[in-house]
């Protein structure tokens, strides 16, 4: 993943802004649980991109994949609706714990821009829906482009979404969390809708750090550098998401991604390591010894 690549990681400042002021209101409002549900993966689960994961002689990289991690995010559904037997396939070679968070195919979110996609996303959420009960929350990803003119699209978008299917939101414009008016509207439309606000990590794109939870889940896109930062970053994150979890979070979706992927399931396996030892979870993930995998 290339997006907010930048040439020289170690000039960026990689702090984690402050929660936004209306993400513990939020928090406070959600039921209370003893542990949430936690699902920690990574974006790919082919062998070319994630070169060194697989033992030698692995012929079923989803199978061997989905033994190590509980969830993908599943960008493959981007570029193209999955068939009902691909969805059935996929689902029938993972594990009962296993969850699949599939991406908004582009013809809906980039190519129509939300516009007259009806019989589109009728045909996407029918296909997704085989996945039964490993289907986790879809999520709809649109351009840097689509800005607030289009708030009307989104808000049609949102409201014809099927109850039933977990959603949840990017967006990439700077005036949706820079400009306070409207990222006010964008804000109310998503919690009353209960769709989650994804927060996306990445060196060059700070201003989408916008820690502003509208629903008691976090969903986090996490994109590394390649970098040294990477794992301090990431207990940056442990420590914010313990105390989310203290303040009544139910749910956290968090993916780990490269601009080099192949370094994503070390980056994920140290992650879910941290998170388990610091919050008493019990995720599972890669065995991690000394050096991982």
């Amino acid at each position: 993943m290339i997006f907010g690549h930048v040439d020289n990681p170690s000039l960026i400042s990689f702090e984690l802004p402050p929660d936004h002021n209306d993400t513990a209101r939020v928090l406070t409002h959600a039921e209370q649980k003893k542990q949430p549900e936690v699902y920690v993966g990574c974006a790919k689960w082919n062998r070319t991109e994630l070169k060194g994961f697989y033992p030698r002689g692995t012929k079923d990289e989803l199978l061997y994949y989905s033994s190590q991690f509980n969830s993908i995010e599943l960008n493959a559904s981007f570029y193209g609706t999955p068939s009902i037997p691909q969805v059935t396939a996929w689902r029938d070679k993972t594990p009962d714990d296993f969850k699949f968070f599939p991406k908004i195919t582009r013809i809906i979110s980039h190519f129509k821009r939300l516009k007259d996609v009806h019989y589109l996303l009728d045909e996407f959420c029918l296909n997704i829906s085989h996945f039964e009960s490993k289907l986790g929350m879809v999520f709809l990803q649109l351009n840097d482009n689509f800005a607030h003119k289009d708030f009307n699209r989104l808000k049609d978008f949102i409201h014809m979404f099927p109850t039933g299917i977990q959603l949840a939101v990017e967006l990439r414009h700077p005036a949706w969390f820079n400009d306070e008016a409207v990222a006010a509207e964008l804000y109310a439309l998503l919690e009353e809708r209960k769709v989650a606000n994804i927060i996306v990590d990445t060196a060059g794109r700070r201003d989408l750090l916008h820690m502003r939870l509208t629903s008691p889940t976090a969903f986090v896109r996490y994109v590394g550098a390649n970098h040294p930062t990477d794992y301090t970053r990431l207990e940056d994150w442990i420590d914010r998401i313990e105390n989310w979890v203290e303040n009544g979070l139910e749910n956290l979706y968090f993916f780990v991604h490269q601009n080099t992927e192949e370094e994503s399931p070390q980056l994920a396996a140290h992650f879910i390591q941290k998170l388990n030892e610091k919050l008493g979870l019990s995720v599972r993930g890669p065995h991690v010894n000394g050096t991982l995998f």
